[in-house]
């Protein structure tokens, strides 16, 4: 027994969209994806869908599922680790139900739910976890207010990071991460909005630390995600060999070129700036004011990124449990108003996404032969609609390993 789903369009994820298309699920794989006229022949005991639009499971290649009800991090310190992951719970399927069946997740509880997602005990997209941040004492990942031992033991029991200085340190956090099982390393390369002290632009980490930590997790064929606003993180990051820069908020030119030059990708995650600049009321004050200095800088370099040609793709940063985990592909709308075409922008979601876990990547984010058979269907074309991106009604459908789940 097959599944085929038959729609009017099916948008592939790389590539031109397919009028009267058809996509055979076979186990968890597609077996085909094409125009309908090519499809192989059904049995009588195929389960045939009938959709308007069909493309890839959309990708949140930035993701953190922290399971804190208030946008601070200052909320990791009273929060019960198993309070958190119940809450994730929730978060998760609603991940799901908006149409994003996989999350790279770059720091928190992540690569302890994703096995249990893998057994089909909790509904949810598939995990590709980092673990631990690695952040320097007193860096974006360190929660400053609090006394320096408490927080080394708040991080460790709660799986967000990991404060590390100097190169036998750093080693010993890649180390650790990958005894986790980490797809990734998640770094903080520069300072944070939702840190109270560092400033966003400095860099943190110094080049030998990042070239160490690259060169670690490159010899367990994992990548580098380098959490980055300020330029002189960015330009650091990129020549340690970072594979993909974090928010981008001060890219400019000259780092654009570097990013090209070495094949880096950018995940803007304009989803998060959007999103928590207009709750004054419940976000610190130092938040508030370090995102509103940054939020006119990242419009800009989102802007010269895309018109450079440097390889993006979609995140939303999303870490307020119950908030918008169901709207992750609004990003998509903000990557097009930044100038990206509405091909490109679901490109970005779908193909572009899985390259952001190097070595490490599977076969998904594209309606092709032998890749995952994780499919959405939305109630009309995106391309001529673009209200249904961040609705999570208007997803109609969700495969996810060739099985219907929504």
């Amino acid at each position: 027994m097959s599944v085929r789903i038959v729609a009017d369009v099916l948008i592939p994820g790389r590539g031109d969209p397919i009028d009267h298309g058809t996509v055979v699920l076979d186990g968890d794989r597609i077996l085909y994806a094409g125009p309908t006229s090519g499809a192989p022949a059904a049995s009588s005991d195929d389960v045939i869908d009938e959709v308007p639009v069909a493309l890839p499971g959309l990708w949140d290649c930035h993701a953190h599922l922290m399971g804190i009800t208030q946008p601070s991090i200052e909320a990791l310190v009273g929060t019960n680790p198993l309070t958190a992951a119940a809450r994730a719970v929730s978060d998760l399927a609603a991940v799901i139900d908006g149409g994003i069946t996989s999350v790279r997740d770059v720091g928190g509880p992540g690569i302890r739910l994703a096995p249990v997602v893998e057994e089909g005990r909790i509904r949810g997209p598939r995990i590709h976890a980092a673990g631990r941040i690695l952040s320097t004492t007193g860096g974006h990942a360190d929660i400053h207010s609090v006394p320096l031992d408490l927080v080394h033991q708040l991080t460790c029991s709660g799986e967000f990071s990991y404060l590390c200085d100097g190169v036998p340190e750093v080693l010993k956090a890649v180390r650790t991460n990958l005894r986790a099982n980490a797809r990734l390393i998640k770094i903080c390369a520069s300072g944070g909005v939702m840190s109270e002290i560092d400033h966003p632009i400095h860099q943190q980490f110094s080049d030998e630390e990042l070239a160490t930590i690259v060169a670690e997790a490159g010899r367990a064929e994992r990548i580098v995600a380098a959490h980055c606003h300020g330029k002189p993180g960015i330009m650091a990051a990129v020549r340690a060999g970072c594979h993909t820069i974090e928010h981008g908020s001060f890219l400019d030119e000259e780092a654009a070129d570097a990013m090209l030059e070495r094949g880096a990708m950018l995940v803007p995650t304009r989803f998060v700036v959007e999103a928590l600049l207009p709750q004054i009321e419940r976000l610190p004050r130092y938040a508030y004011e370090k995102g509103q200095m940054v939020a006119g800088a990242h419009e800009q370099a989102m802007k010269i990124a895309i018109a450079k040609g440097v390889k993006i793709a979609a995140g939303c940063d999303i870490f307020v449990s119950g908030q918008m985990y169901g709207e992750g592909s609004r990003e998509i709308l903000h990557l097009i108003n930044a100038g990206m075409t509405d091909l490109e922008a679901i490109e970005a979601a779908t193909a572009n996404a899985p390259e952001t876990l190097g070595p490490q990547a599977p076969r998904s984010g594209q309606l092709v032969a032998g890749y995952d058979g994780d499919v959405i269907a939305l109630d009309t074309n995106p391309l001529d609609d673009r209200g249904v991106w961040g609705d999570p009604t208007r997803v109609t459908h969700v495969w996810q390993r060739g099985t219907r789940i929504k």
